[in-house]
């Protein structure tokens, strides 16, 4: 299988369905993709009011410094999320008063979020280093698969297909893409929770069954830093690099739940075509300071200008900088009007 692979997205800390006869289910489907990858995970607090500017709280380890597993790294996991919550981040709020931004403000995000890469393939592995990079996104319908290990309880995966469902359509009104969930052979966007071992026996099938494929993405899967809290892995066709074909978002089982709906929030939105991440972007998922847990109003409306029919996929960045001051301004606009029909509805 031909494909090629980049990282999306990953969120690491600052310092349902279930798998259908099995993890090699999964590896089937997974067969249908192609493409490109990318890598995302949690970010940090942009942190101008409210938040010392600091490193985030490092995760905490086991005794000896060995990495927890099972229900220790569920220990772990819980650790971290309310430590991040206890030092500030984590924000709950998705258009806050202490962080307004301007035109010029997206316009700058929208350029350093859409047309970089965070990470690079470098002989099979995936390195974080920024790029510059063509626009990319979707151009055709999106369907969305879930996917739970056998270790997650049933009202656990329940609540996670119920998240991602909700997200596809808010993602859907926001783009304006035909997408929604999907089974079978029409689905090109897999949403996968599984712990460590789960992981690490899919990415072993997956690779003795389909040994050509994305080599950096089965690495990236099988040896998971423990930092890593969730990645995006998106894809396209060889012959068309900057249009998406398929992702894979991988989504720790072993998560407190609200870790897991963030994860859900920034790897789906990175994975649309906002592959980078800005220290300057705020209130936003796509900074690695994790001061906001969920999708924001800035974020919404960078969604917005992605998809404007004005861009197109392959753009390079001179192209695309004389446009955005106006679709910036245009997809405020939309934003604000959907605001005011939700209070209204309300």
């Amino acid at each position: 299988m031909t494909s090629v692979a980049c990282p999306v997205a990953t969120r690491r800390p600052p310092a349902a369905a279930r798998l259908p006869h099995g993890l090699l289910g999964a590896a089937a489907a997974l067969a249908l993709l192609a493409g490109c990858a990318h890598a995302p995970g949690p970010a940090e607090p942009a942190l101008t009011t409210g938040l010392e500017r600091a490193e985030p709280p490092a995760p905490r380890r086991s005794a000896g410094g060995i990495p927890p597993g099972g229900e220790d790294l569920r220990a772990f996991y819980a650790s971290v999320e309310g430590d991040l919550t206890a030092s500030g981040r984590m924000r709950r709020d998705t258009a806050p008063a202490d962080a307004p931004f301007t035109d010029a403000d997206l316009v700058r995000d929208f350029d350093r979020i859409a047309l970089h890469d965070e990470y690079v393939d470098q002989g099979g592995r995936f390195v974080h280093t920024e790029a510059p990079a063509l626009l990319r996104r979707w151009d055709k319908p999106v369907r969305v698969a879930v996917m739970t290990g056998a270790s997650t309880p049933p009202e656990d995966a329940a609540r996670d297909r119920a998240n991602v469902a909700a997200f596809t359509q808010r993602l859907a009104h926001l783009t304006g893409l035909d997408m929604r969930l999907g089974q079978g052979t029409d689905v090109n966007f897999l949403v996968l929770f599984m712990n460590s071992a789960e992981r690490e026996a899919f990415a072993t099938q997956v690779r003795a069954a389909y040994p050509n494929f994305a080599p950096a993405v089965m690495s990236a899967l099988h040896d998971t830093p423990l930092d890593t809290f969730c990645t995006a892995y998106a894809f396209s066709e060889p012959d068309r690099p900057s249009v998406y074909s398929a992702v894979i978002v991988l989504i720790r089982a072993e998560h407190p739940p609200f870790t897991r709906l963030s994860c859900v929030h920034e790897e789906m939105a990175q994975a649309m075509g906002l592959p980078n991440d800005s220290p300057d972007a705020r209130p936003s998922l796509f900074n690695d300071d994790l001061e906001f847990a969920l999708l924001t109003e800035h974020d919404a409306i960078l969604l917005r200008m992605l998809y404007d029919p004005r861009l197109r996929p392959g753009m390079t960045a001179a192209e695309v900088r004389p446009l955005l001051p106006e679709i910036a301004r245009d997809a405020r606009l939309a934003q604000a009007n959907d605001e005011r029909m939700a209070i209204a509805a309300n």
